[in-house]
């Protein structure tokens, strides 16, 4: 810890960190705007030239790049739709707020949309598979679990370690935010209710009528491209969590398209139960044979009261599939499962995203060189003069939004944000703002999808929409408008700096926020509220009292007692990552490990 407390605040103290120097700046424009006068009319012209292809170019790849992020997330619906459909689906479970929360979690993990997560939660409340209040925590979750894909893009940049500080900062300011606001809504919302008694106040109000609305416009540029190599049917998804008797040849794969149906009139034999008196059946009846059991008959060997069945013969029309056409995507031409399929596709989608992101760096590099790069930074990141300086962040913070609601994922502008974030043309005090209108941007798809809904629950689908939407909106004004409470900027950073000297510890944040941490969470409060607060509540009051401590190290040493003004007391396993970067680099880069007492000194020389 206590080597993560050096790393907050030299970064804090570094204002620098983006290369914003003024006077370079200038020196760097006038020497720029004198070879630029110098040349000659053609090398003008084939300069300008050369700059636009390299615009087109980086469109061209910024496209392919949103298309991956597309394959990406159908490719973990393939992998993890029908399970993220499974783990909805057990509402006695959902009623464990804590519970419902992790579910949210790992499931918008496993199919790498907070939209179809969100949805799916809307269409349960709708049907009334889960009351609303149950549904409030898992919609909080899907707003964590979302924050995954812009930190999977920032690994990437992990060749240099200046970007991947700062792509992988960008991309956790994300995570920071998300988890912030959980840890202090999730408690007040189950004390109180605040989110769904403001909800159901605001709907009460309102005249609901079902309308079909739908507005896209970046799967209707991204679609054509995604569709030739696979297509998802995600009504599979809500089906799956909403119809526990589903086949499990339902596919999460869309692979007929176009299905012909007739109806045809067929003969059919129909049965209806009677009683019959058996005093009163003749021997000509045709239920005399069926009275003349010796289970229940009386002196004269004739039943009394028999349950018989009467047939007659009645036509019926039946739907008949006569012909089946397979769509035109690449998948759907074989005859390849769901997970054989999402394997390929993740693979596919990994490398045409390491590609786009390698690409994508490389043009930006050579067109920002120099003053150009300055310009553009500090044009970027530069506040508003004089007193509207503070209104800068809620421009950006209305940018987000704005652009999230276009695009209609938050998952691809804070992707597309990340490496920018990394080559050092946006800053991270800069994305902060953006990121959160995207988080509120992102919960119009949810509202869209409660408008949509017929019939009388059209409310409660509403409700729960707009329970994302103020969820969001408390966290953007607990967060944001205090510079105190910005406190997810200076956290990320020390993610980014931890990650750019250890390298793995990226893969083991992934893991453990992402999957471990979720799942152990999940099964505790599965097993029950006693195991739960045994073995969470101490480990979260450690986290709680090291986070404040670490925080009174760099802000207020004198605050605190000379022995807790440095972690040196405890063991370096306990607060530095030296000792395991030893044990990882020798067992995963080298064949050899040095022995116990040169691990020991190399760790002392590497913090």
């Amino acid at each position: 810890m206590s080597d993560v407390s050096v790393q907050t605040s030299t970064w804090l103290l570094n204002d620098t960190e983006n290369g914003l120097d003024t006077k370079d700046l200038k020196k760097d424009t006038k020497k720029d705007s004198k070879k630029w006068a110098q040349l000659h009319p053609v090398h003008k012209g084939f300069s300008v030239c050369l700059v636009l292809m390299k615009i087109a170019l980086l469109l061209c790849i910024l496209y392919f790049f949103v298309c991956a992020l597309g394959l990406l997330e159908d490719s973990f619906q393939l992998l993890g739709g029908r399970a993220a459909g499974e783990a909805f689906r057990n509402s006695d479970v959902l009623v464990n707020p804590i519970a419902g929360l992790m579910i949210g979690v790992l499931a918008t993990v496993l199919v790498q949309s907070s939209s179809t997560a969100t949805s799916i939660v809307v269409a349960m409340v709708a049907s009334e598979v889960i009351p609303i209040r149950s549904a409030i925590p898992v919609i909080m979750g899907t707003n964590v679990g979302t924050s995954v894909t812009s930190t999977l893009v920032s690994l990437a940049q992990v060749g240099d370690r200046t970007e991947f500080r700062r792509a992988f900062a960008g991309a956790t300011v994300h995570d920071m935010f998300n988890w912030s606001a959980v840890l202090v809504l999730l408690p007040l919302e189950i004390a109180f209710s605040y989110l769904y008694y403001l909800t159901k106040a605001i709907v009460t109000t309102m005249n609901l009528h079902s309308k079909n609305v739908k507005f896209e416009f970046l799967s209707a540029l991204t679609r054509p491209f995604t569709r030739l190599i696979v297509e998802i049917n995600e009504e599979v998804i809500t089906d799956i969590a909403m119809a526990p008797n589903i086949t499990e040849e339902s596919l999460v794969m869309k692979r007929w398209c176009q299905v012909t149906v007739v109806q045809r009139t067929v003969s059919v034999m129909r049965y209806a139960p009677v009683l019959v008196n058996c005093r009163d059946v003749h021997r000509d009846s045709p239920f005399y044979s069926s009275c003349t059991g010796i289970g229940s008959a009386d002196d004269s060997g004739i039943s009394n009261i028999v349950g018989l069945y009467r047939g007659w013969n009645d036509t019926e029309v039946i739907n008949t599939t006569v012909q089946r056409s397979r769509c035109t995507s690449l998948f759907a031409l074989t005859d390849m499962g769901d997970k054989a399929a999402g394997v390929l596709t993740l693979i596919l989608s990994i490398i045409v995203i390491l590609s786009s992101l390698f690409g994508i760096v490389k043009i930006l590099n050579s067109m920002l060189k120099g003053s150009v790069a300055k310009v553009i930074n500090k044009t970027m990141n530069t506040d508003f003069p004089g007193k509207f300086a503070y209104l800068t962040g809620y421009l950006a913070f209305f940018v987000g939004m704005g652009m999230t609601i276009v695009i209609q994922s938050s998952s691809v502008f804070t992707s597309t944000l990340t490496p920018l974030v990394g080559v050092g043309i946006v800053s991270l005090d800069r994305m902060y703002p953006m990121t959160l209108g995207s988080n509120v941007g992102t919960t119009v798809t949810g509202i869209m999808a409660a408008m949509s809904i017929r019939g009388p629950y059209i409310g409660q689908a509403l409700q729960i929409a707009l329970c994302h939407l103020f969820f969001n909106v408390t966290a953007v004004l607990l967060f944001y408008p205090i510079p105190f409470m910005r406190f997810p900027i200076p956290m990320a950073k020390t993610l980014g700096r931890v990650t750019s000297k250890y390298r793995w510890f990226a893969g083991v944040y992934l893991i453990g926020m992402f999957l471990v941490l979720p799942s152990a969470i999940f099964a505790l409060s599965f097993v029950g509220w006693v195991y739960l607060v045994a073995v969470g509540g101490p480990i979260f009051f450690i986290f709680i009292v090291a986070t404040v401590v670490n925080v009174l190290q760099v802000k207020r040493p004198n605050w605190l007692p000379r022995g807790l003004r440095s972690w040196e007391f405890l063991p370096k396993f306990l607060h530095s990552c030296a000792p395991y970067d030893v044990l990882i680099s020798c067992r995963i880069i080298t064949d050899r490990c040095p022995k116990f007492e040169d691990k020991m000194e190399l760790s002392k020389t590497l913090t």
